[in-house]
């Protein structure tokens, strides 16, 4: 059940940034449902290890590099999700800040309810 939780978090997120941010589009729903997906997948398996090579880089910069390898995730799943398209590197970097701070404020309303 909380998989399907976060799921649906990250998909709102996306949502938000597909709606706020210039050069994020999504064809449909199913696109961001699928968009969402990925990321999570691919938040699971690669951002780990992303984070913990370019960790150097994040400690230098107080964390905002931080960023950056979120805007990367963001990117990798526009390419491997049909109908999610992002215009360049700083639509991913917005994006990546958008999903962030909504996905962190639906964290929270629903972890309080729980």
């Amino acid at each position: 059940m909380k998989l399907i939780v976060r799921w649906l978090i990250n998909a709102a997120a996306l949502y938000v940034a597909v709606k706020l941010v210039p050069g994020i589009e999504a064809s449909d729903t199913q696109a961001i449902l699928v968009a969402a997906l990925v990321i999570g997948l691919i938040n699971a398996t690669l951002k780990p290890i992303a984070v913990l090579l370019t960790l150097p880089l994040t400690v230098i910069t107080l964390g905002l590099f931080y960023l950056c390898v979120n805007a990367a995730m963001l990117y990798l799943t526009a390419a491997l999700t049909p109908g999610f398209q992002l215009a360049g590197f700083g639509s991913a970097m917005l994006g990546a800040i958008v999903i962030s701070i909504v996905g962190m404020l639906l964290g929270g309303l629903v972890e309080k309810e729980d």
